[in-house]
């Protein structure tokens, strides 16, 4: 039995959302999948709803694929970058966000570079609120497509064996996926140099291996992290050749497998690093569907956000 709607109010974190909002979310996105998929990919269902993109940090593909989302769905879009905003001239960010406001802005999609960002603005402001990534804390719409994508292509992720491979450290990608994963039942497990992985993961209830070779032998799925080198403020290995020979992933390590495992990775790919060109371009591969998927997972919050008058 599917609930009708979302128990929070805001997508924080998806560790506030129950196993049933992940579940009426991934129903909304099937819906949405089959709109984006038809010759017209546009619905009426936001069209009186006013939303504000807010990126504090850079991004590409997270920005591009929220507005595709909010277009598709007819919304009326407002795009803000700090770059260039009032923020750099020291106003402050609940300011910043108030002067949207009074432009009777419905919903703000916010990705910034302090973790609880999005926690705060939704104690101050009343306007549904959508954490677009906040620091190294969380980024719960790339869970959920993450998620989307796994069930998508094995039916279930429940008894699914996961692996994480990477920066955990630094990643906010990763903790999303740990939370989705396990509350719908995967096995997961975190891999990387110990110098990049949190102390106490396994407190979050995941396996932890150090051994990439072990890691894939194990799992069913990989998801492989970029290097964040852009919130690394100290050297956490000796050099990317080092860490491309101990924990890179070539399509021979692949082929050498039991079993033919799938291949994931957020974006952007480092390639020659993280992933051999051959291994991201593979049939292992399924990161051009999470791309496609990102855009109907971000439909799918939006419109039961934007449906939630409460």
């Amino acid at each position: 039995m599917y609930m009708s709607k979302l128990s929070q109010k805001n997508l924080l974190g998806i560790k506030y959302l129950s196993t049933d909002d992940i579940k009426l979310i991934f129903k909304t996105t099937d819906n949405f999948k089959e709109v984006i998929n038809r010759s017209i990919k546009k619905v009426p269902s936001l069209r009186d709803v006013t939303i504000a993109n807010l990126f504090f940090e850079n991004s590409t593909r997270t920005r591009l694929s929220f507005e595709l989302a909010q277009k598709r769905l007819s919304a009326d879009v407002i795009n803000f970058s700090s770059n260039n905003s009032a923020t750099k001239k020291g106003e402050t960010l609940l300011d910043t966000v108030k002067n949207i406001l009074a432009m009777k802005v419905d919903m703000i999609v916010i990705r910034h570079e302090s973790v609880g960002a999005a926690h705060f603005l939704s104690k101050h402001v009343n306007a549904k609120i959508i954490n677009a990534g906040d620091g190294t804390h969380e980024h719960p719409t790339q869970g959920l497509l993450d998620t989307y994508s796994i069930c998508e292509k094995l039916k279930t992720v429940e008894r699914k064996k996961i692996v994480i491979v990477g920066d955990i450290l630094h990643s906010r990608v990763a903790l999303s996926n740990i939370f989705a994963l396990k509350k719908l039942g995967a096995e997961v497990m975190v891999c990387g140099p110990p110098t990049l992985l949190p102390k106490h993961i396994d407190k979050l209830g995941v396996k932890v291996e150090w051994n990439i070779q072990k890691a894939l032998e194990w799992c069913d799925v990989a998801n492989v992290l970029r290097i964040q080198h852009e919130r690394q403020h100290l050297k956490f290995f000796p050099s990317l050749r080092e860490y491309s020979l101990y924990y890179g992933i070539t399509k021979k390590m692949l082929d050498n497998l039991k079993k033919k495992i799938i291949i994931m990775h957020p974006g952007p790919i480092n390639r020659g690093i993280e992933l051999s060109s051959d291994v991201a371009d593979s049939s292992h591969s399924i990161i051009l569907n999470q791309v496609e998927n990102g855009v109907a997972i971000r439909m799918a919050v939006m419109y039961l956000l934007a449906g939630d008058s409460n």
